[in-house]
């Protein structure tokens, strides 16, 4: 699964608007706007949204 659609599956279960994920996780509210525009994120902040990813998935917030 892309990670683009594994942060849109997050956003969705956790009711979370998109410049708050990417604030939280990358600290760029802009980030998933970009994403979806097709912006190509580096390797470092990928890890940064899996490491986020991996402790909040399943948690609403």
């Amino acid at each position: 699964m892309k990670l683009l659609d594994r942060i849109e599956r997050h956003l969705k279960e956790s009711h979370m608007s998109a410049t708050r994920f990417g604030r939280r996780a990358v600290g760029d509210p802009r980030f998933v706007l970009d994403l979806r525009a097709g912006r190509r994120p580096r390797r470092r902040t990928v890890e940064k949204l899996e490491r986020y990813l991996a402790e909040h998935v399943g948690i609403r917030k």
